[in-house]
């Protein structure tokens, strides 16, 4: 055999090499390339290419040791695998750990989501897989991502590098089926010894390298299938053709008092109006489902307001808007929301509102009166804190109980995610046993409660409650270092039981209530008609829709361009800041080139409309973190519109939200370019 001249001249002639050892595998349908990137990725895509198969990544992130980065003490990957290497003489402490493996973890979700963009990961079970990497020095790394694969159930999985330490190389053959190390030099001292030319590799080139080896492969199989194309393709919808017809089913939104009249009549007698928003920062949003929900609530009778906010900041502003509270103003009763994001719910438009909904109550029983009630899953903490305050009023006995078993978060200093990395990954017992023995100690007390509508018996429900967010955030919490799909649906499926409590409780007197529900589009629209589905996620919008069938009615929100409030970066402060204009060929691009600044679309009952706009589309979504320069990999993903909303309402140029508090950053206007950025 040949001996391979080192060192390679780069990444990329080196995936040539490796791509030549492992010739035999060419051609295979079932064949995949996984690279980790950084640096694997150009040389998994040479290794692609030759092979004629797929190319995706498999992103890994090295555990460096405090002070001495370069040594690995580990790796994580996707999946919620960890992998440690001794480090003989060197030592540290699981709080060190822990606070790697939490900067790490944010990363790889980071760099997942952007390298990806909106193409799911591909099926990796029963496939034969060749595992591609720049290099081998200690392996951490890269068992880390053969245990990962593994747990996805290959047929077969192949581990392979141009270069590597040759003990690393032997020590994967008992965990893969295959190791092919083209060059085991010694000594081996490190992995860019072996390159003349070695750079760290950008965001940049990995995305544009998976794109191009995307291109590629869909193109080679298109020839396979059709190796004599047509001379003459015809485009299934120019977009002339497609704007016109938009154009004819569009109801112009132009402030006046029978604006939303459509929408009144789509949602007819249905109990839930799901309405959403694009961004968590936008004014319009806010301000036109503030509206809506104004019409719902005087028209229709609806009594019930449900937010994408924690349960006991909300409950403080529902004992206002009813009378109940102590604060003198909206602007105090939403200051119990300190926690990022804060300006989500602590906003002009939110005040405003939640002041008409205490005027629109006064004077009302208690049983017609219109509540506010919060339907996520952070206040893990803050819960516990509710149901100890509660039995301490009713029950002593039970509320030492309570704080028994709430005892088992005490070593987590109440930091959520500190405790669910540490049950996660053994390093401190699980709480899991105790909140669901609270829990049911709980639903019980709830249940003795008598059903006559008073005082008691919220309160009685409003601990129950927070007993059931404390289970459910436990297991949140728990998960999060696992899967994002599984922390995804789990939090999606608090929201949807939050509601369900809510139902039966306001229910309980006979008359069923009427709610409208105010959550990001990403939860409220079906995900079985976005991308979503493709990566196992759930979201409200579908097991409402599951449950309730047409009781269920989902509104969408869209923006072209304009102003949002959003952070560069978790735990940041606001900044207002400009929105790029939508993508060509999005919804967003198509909705703009309509000409009309604000419009709704009754999608439900008009076929020929829903017809129009089926076809998969890219939609924006701006959450909390809004990254304009890489827009396309972090807030965009693919829908078909038709089956994700019953309505869209569409409004081309928008402003950002005007925080309560909005800092000397949101106030000086538009960030500069310097400002650091963050998913």
């Amino acid at each position: 055999m040949k001996e391979t001249a080192l060192p390679f001249h780069d990444r990329h002639q080196a995936g040539v090499v490796l791509a030549e050892k492992l010739a035999p595998y060419a051609g295979r349908s079932s064949l995949l390339v996984l690279a980790l990137p950084r640096g694997g990725v150009a040389v998994g895509f040479e290794v692609a290419r030759a092979l004629q198969a797929p190319l995706d990544i498999f992103v890994v992130r090295k555990l460096g040791f405090p002070g001495h980065e370069e040594y690995a003490m580990g790796a994580i990957a996707s999946g919620g695998v960890r992998v440690m290497t001794p480090l003989h003489g060197l030592s540290v402490t699981p709080e060190e750990v822990a606070a790697v493996v939490a900067r790490e973890q944010d990363e790889l979700v980071r760099r997942e989501q952007l390298y990806r963009g909106h193409r799911p990961p591909v099926s990796i079970e029963g496939r034969t897989v060749i595992l591609v990497d720049d290099g081998l020095a200690t392996g951490a790394t890269m068992r880390a991502a053969v245990l990962a694969v593994r747990q996805r159930h290959p047929a077969h999985l192949v581990v392979a590098v141009p270069v590597g330490a040759e003990d690393s190389c032997q020590a994967l053959r008992s965990e893969a089926d295959e190791v092919v190390c083209v060059a085991t030099p010694s000594p081996f001292r490190a992995v860019g010894l072996w390159y003349k030319h070695f750079p760290q590799a950008s965001d940049e080139e990995v995305i544009t390298l998976l794109e191009e080896a995307h291109s590629e492969h869909e193109l080679a199989v298109k020839k396979q299938k059709n190796p004599f194309p047509p001379q003459q393709a015809h485009p299934p919808h120019p977009r002339n053709a497609l704007v016109d017809g938009l154009q004819q089913h569009l109801h112009a939104l132009t402030g006046a008092a029978h604006d939303y009249d459509p929408l009144m009549q789509l949602i007819g007698p249905a109990r839930f109006a799901l309405l959403g928003e694009a961004s968590h920062g936008t004014q319009e949003f806010y301000r036109e489902r503030a509206a809506i929900t104004r019409r719902l609530i005087t028209e229709k009778g609806f009594t019930t307001i449900a937010v994408e906010a924690d349960w006991p900041d909300a409950w403080r502003v529902n004992r206002y808007v009813r009378g109940l509270g102590d604060d003198a103003d909206a602007a105090s009763a939403l200051s119990g929301f300190k926690r990022f994001p804060a300006w989500m719910w602590r906003n002009t438009e939110v005040r405003d509102f939640v002041e008409w909904l205490r005027d629109y109550n006064t004077g009302r029983s208690l049983d017609t009166q219109v509540g506010f009630y919060g339907m996520d899953l952070y206040s893990l903490f803050a819960s516990m804190q509710e149901v100890l305050a509660y039995l301490e009023r009713a029950d002593l006995e039970a509320a030492e109980r309570a704080r028994y078993r709430y005892s088992c978060f005490d070593h987590a200093g109440e930091d959520s995610q500190a405790y669910g990395y540490a049950a996660s990954f053994g390093m401190a017992p699980s709480c899991e046993d105790a909140v669901v023995q609270q829990l049911r100690e709980m639903t019980r007390r709830a249940a003795e409660v008598p059903a006559t509508p008073g005082l008691e018996r919220d309160a009685a429900f409003h601990a129950q409650q927070n007993a059931r967010l404390v289970r459910n955030a436990e297991e949140y919490y728990r998960t999060m270092f696992r899967t994002r799909v599984s922390s995804w649906n789990l939090r999606d499926n608090h929201m949807v039981e939050t509601l369900q409590a809510l139902d039966r409780h306001l229910g309980a007197s006979g008359k069923p209530p009427k709610m409208a529900v105010w959550a990001h589009n990403s939860h409220l629209g079906d995900a079985g008609s976005t991308e979503m589905s493709d990566r196992g996620e759930w979201n409200v919008g579908q097991l409402m829709r599951d449950r309730y069938a047409g009781d269920a009615v989902r509104v969408g929100f869209s923006t072209h361009h304009g102003w949002v409030t959003a952070a560069s970066d978790w735990d940041q402060p606001p900044q207002r800041k400009r929105v790029r204009d939508g993508l060509k060929g999005s919804w967003e691009d198509l909705f703009h080139q309509t000409g009309t600044q604000r419009f709704l679309l009754a999608l439900r009952d008009n076929s020929a409309l829903r017809k129009l706009v089926e076809p998969l589309r890219l939609q924006r979504a701006i959450g909390v973190i809004y990254r304009p320069e890489t827009e396309r990999q972090s807030h965009y993903f693919h829908t078909h519109l038709a089956g994700q909303f019953d309505a869209m309402i569409h409004i081309d140029e928008t402003h950002a939200l005007e925080p309560l508090d909005k800092g000397e950053v949101w106030s000086a206007g538009e960030a500069p370019e310097t400002f650091p950025s963050g998913m």
